[in-house]
């Protein structure tokens, strides 16, 4: 593992991880959205690519565009009153939402009514949905090195919309990016993830379970594959507690090349572009943008606004370079 001042002292270094993370969180929502549709599960079982009649654009990586743009636009100093404006002038403003977790569309229906954070998450049906996990990974970046630091403002970004779990897999995600950012290994990656879970919660119960399982199966993926869904199973497929340890236990069964580990999350099923989202981003932070195929990057690196209609035409390239030039001043 690097330091944060080692990464800063290789600007190269640092836009390669920056760009790989935010291009990676962006391919897994793509790809992992694209591998549940049931015509790709007919025709080809597995899938591997995008197909031409692929849709990419879900609310993941918009969502994502959102933390990262209100991370660049406070210079890093976040606060509950930047998130808040954040989604009263980009979120809130819109009438309906084509593409949307049910988790931030609740969110934004309480800051209309004059609710805020934490009251704004907690008041809030789907306050332990994955919505969270699914955006965070900006943090991760901007606290490259720091994942304490990463796992404080996560809970900034993510009490607007989540409580309980829906935070703690924010912090989760959050920790394992900026330790991934130094070059950390999977194993360290992990711990970092494990240590923002509080041992009573329902998340390091599942996360701790499913990395046992792995272990018993000595990680072979045919053995623990069926096994991981039933064990991690929950009502709805948008519980943090079901999608965030499955992405690590992708991560752990799976993370010598992003192409492969990307392949395998994307496919898990259930809520798989949050899942690939996440594994993507991990993957992208650890191997940067040289280990993605370009023509992934290019699929998916200017968001559709079929949620958050401020997105439509970003650049996700761009704006991880933003992120990478904050991440060397702070």
């Amino acid at each position: 593992m690097i330091s944060r001042e080692a990464l800063i002292r290789q600007p190269a270094l640092l836009r390669s991880k920056a760009v790989g993370c935010l291009c990676g969180l962006a391919i897994g929502d793509g790809l992992g959205d694209a591998a549940r549709k049931q015509e790709n599960r007919v025709n080809y079982g597995i899938t591997t690519d995008f197909g031409v009649g692929d849709s990419w654009s879900t609310d993941d990586t918009e969502f994502a565009m959102l933390t990262a743009r209100t991370l660049i636009d406070c210079g890093g100093r976040l606060t509950t009153e930047h998130v808040v404006d954040a989604w009263l002038k980009n979120v809130a403003i819109q009438d309906e939402f084509k593409r949307g977790g049910q988790s931030e569309i609740a969110a934004a229906k309480n800051l209309l009514r004059g609710l805020r954070p934490p009251q704004s998450g907690m008041f809030n049906t789907y306050h332990m949905s994955d919505g969270t996990a699914m955006r965070i990974s900006p943090v991760g970046i901007f606290c490259a090195g720091d994942p304490g630091r990463a796992a404080r403002l996560a809970e900034v970004d993510a009490s607007i919309s989540h409580s309980e779990d829906g935070i703690w897999g924010a912090q989760a995600v959050a920790a394992a990016v900026a330790t991934a950012m130094v070059d950390g290994s999977i194993d360290d990656i992990i711990d970092a993830a494990i240590r923002c879970m509080p041992k009573a919660s329902w998340l390091y119960h599942n996360m701790t379970e499913a990395l046992a399982l792995i272990d018993r199966q000595h990680g072979a993926v045919i053995d623990c594959w069926m096994a991981l869904h039933d064990l991690l199973q929950a009502a709805t497929w948008s519980t943090t507690a079901e999608a965030v340890p499955a992405a690590f236990a992708c991560l752990k069964l799976s993370h010598d090349t992003f192409r492969e580990g990307m392949i395998l999350a994307a496919n898990y099923g259930r809520d798989a572009d949050t899942i690939g989202a996440v594994t993507g981003a991990i993957l992208g932070a650890k191997y940067g943008v040289e280990a993605i195929p370009p023509h992934w990057i290019e699929k998916t690196r200017h968001p559709a606004g079929i949620c958050l209609q401020f997105t439509k035409g970003l650049d996700v390239v761009s704006i991880a370079e933003e992120l990478a030039a904050l991440m060397s001043m702070g």
